[in-house]
């Protein structure tokens, strides 16, 4: 068993996928020699001096450059199940400008690099693989063309002799070196196509920024669902079932005149600790997403958050349209958190908070005249203003604070707001 193992690794691996190699290199002999007449034609008119007919092969080559890139990346799905990346379109449009953008773009000369410099050299390498094969299969079937052939139809009279065993072995080895050609040519070429045909290093970058950008989107927009559905969950669910109770041994305790001191002061420790809770409740719910700002917006949100402060808070909120729900609830907890602060350190007698929009750029704007001195270098990793820089750069989004010794203390972000 082992035997049979051995022998299906070492005979039948290297010709696995050598068919398909092979195809996909001789597709590409005709591709790779489809400019050489057009350059061959332009180092004519060069070496005769006629400099009308010069620009005529480089015109040529410019407009069958993007019918041969088509066809190359035909061939390696076709014949490998392979898609070569696209480059980044210079713009739409098809008016003289999208063509000079297109003719002046890397893009293009990059493929016309592959096609006219390295498409002939790989051209070079496709005949020796292709020749190297066909050697390979003739000299292997030696005998079967001794035998075959009839004598007047030979080159050489070989017969079956040991020159003709020689031949034979060579061409077994040169079968088992086939597939490792193809294979190498294949890797050379399939890199040439990449770095050539497909977008630069830098389009890969900006792609892979883009991409990542969009999948964190995706998760922030998820998070804020999932924060929306646990709010809804414990509004609907837990907090009613507090409030039921709370209620019940309300009644419990006014309806109930002859229960025992002890029975009533387990009732009224009872219905204190469930308002309490509930009142907990309620700002654990507020603090997840208020349900007022999904429904009437940042400006209701804000001034019952500004109404539930001790000191005087003015809320401006100019808004022509309500941004995305991720940044309006970044805008909220950074409100929220930022009077917070007010209230605990500044020692502020007032506070006031603006928000507009000002074209594609929330400005959120909070301001007191408290004692001043908050440090954002000095702030905890989580929490504080250090926090809040953190979820301003979640929306990739700018976080700055002002707050000199003896106040005032102002608070700057601008959130990126799409259209």
């Amino acid at each position: 068993m082992q035997l049979t193992t051995w022998l299906q690794l070492v005979l039948g691996r290297p010709f696995r996928r050598a068919g398909h190699r092979t195809a996909l290199v001789a597709a590409g002999l005709p591709l790779h020699l489809a400019v050489v007449p057009l350059w061959l034609w332009l180092l004519g008119t060069m070496a005769a001096l006629v400099p009308a007919v010069t620009p005529l092969p480089v015109l040529l080559t410019l407009v069958v450059t993007p019918l041969l890139t088509v066809g190359q990346r035909r061939r390696y799905r076709a014949l490998v199940g392979k898609d070569l990346p696209r480059p980044a379109v210079p713009g739409p449009g098809r008016n003289w400008k999208s063509a000079v953008r297109r003719l002046t773009g890397r893009a293009l000369w990059r493929q016309v690099c592959y096609h006219a410099v390295a498409g002939p050299l790989l051209a070079v390498l496709d005949l020796a693989v292709l020749a190297v094969w066909a050697a390979a299969l003739v000299a292997a079937s030696i005998y079967v063309w001794i035998w075959a052939l009839p004598p007047q139809w030979r080159v050489t009279d070989l017969g079956y002799t040991t020159q003709a065993a020689y031949i034979t072995a060579g061409g077994l080895a040169l079968l088992f070196l086939g597939p490792r050609l193809t294979g190498a040519l294949v890797r050379l070429d399939t890199r040439a196509a990449e770095v050539l045909l497909g977008p630069s290093r830098t389009e890969k970058l900006a792609r892979r920024v883009a991409d990542l950008a969009e999948s964190r989107a995706g998760v922030l927009d998820a998070a804020d669902a999932e924060r929306r559905r646990i709010e809804r969950d414990l509004h609907d669910g837990a907090q009613q079932r507090l409030v039921s109770l709370a209620v019940n041994l309300g009644l419990a305790r006014s309806t109930l005149g002859d229960l025992p001191e002890d029975a009533r002061k387990v009732i009224d420790e009872a219905h204190r600790e469930a308002k309490e809770a509930i009142a907990e409740l309620n700002n654990l719910v507020r603090g997840l997403h208020p349900a007022v700002l999904e429904d009437r917006g940042l400006d209701a949100a804000l001034s019952g958050v500004a109404a539930r402060l001790p000191i005087p808070v003015r809320v401006a909120v100019d808004l022509p349209q309500r941004p995305s729900p991720t940044v309006e609830a970044v805008a909220y907890f950074v409100v929220s958190e930022a009077l917070t602060n007010v209230v605990k350190h500044a020692q502020a007698t007032r506070a006031d908070v603006t928000v507009e929009r000002i074209g594609e750029t929330l400005l959120v704007v909070v301001a007191d005249d408290g004692a001043g001195g908050a440090d954002l270098a000095a702030a905890g990793g989580g929490t504080g203003l250090a926090g809040l820089a953190k979820r301003v750069a979640s929306v990739d989004g700018t976080f700055s604070c002002r707050s000199p010794a003896g106040g005032p203390t102002v608070i700057t972000v601008e959130l990126p707001c799409a259209p």
